[in-house]
């Protein structure tokens, strides 16, 4: 069986559109997922479908080659912190950005139960500005 680091890891490595697949598979039923004040994504989402109407679906659509790229992790029991950063163009204002991120997971019986970004918002809404 594949550690949770293992598990978390794969869905930074490959194309976003896999990478999302494998992160929706390790999505526990309840599990929440806060995206950063000031974050153009902003709030507390529950439960797989809402996570992805609320954040994925809308990066997958309003962006062009959006990517989160982890260059390391640090874990401590259940808890794992991914660093890296997101990249992407915004297609309605076709501005480019690269902004620093860290995702806090908590895992659950081998499932994301949380998670919490933080990240430069403020690179991600200039790009975003007409």
């Amino acid at each position: 069986m594949r550690s949770n680091l293992e598990l978390l890891r794969s869905t930074y490595e490959g194309q976003s559109g896999e990478n999302a697949t494998r992160l929706l598979d390790l999505l526990a039923a309840d599990a929440e997922w806060v995206e950063a004040a000031g974050f153009p994504y902003a709030g507390t989402f529950r439960g797989p479908d809402a996570i992805v109407a609320n954040v994925f679906r809308r990066l997958a659509t309003e962006w062009i080659g959006y990517r989160a790229e982890a260059d390391s992790f640090l874990e401590q029991g259940e808890q794992i912190v991914a660093f890296g950063s997101y990249s992407g163009t915004y297609k309605e204002t076709g501005r480019a950005m690269r902004a620093a991120f860290a995702h806090h997971y908590t895992f659950r019986d081998g499932k994301i139960a949380h998670m919490v970004q933080y990240v430069d918002s403020y690179t991600v809404r200039q790009a975003m500005q007409p």
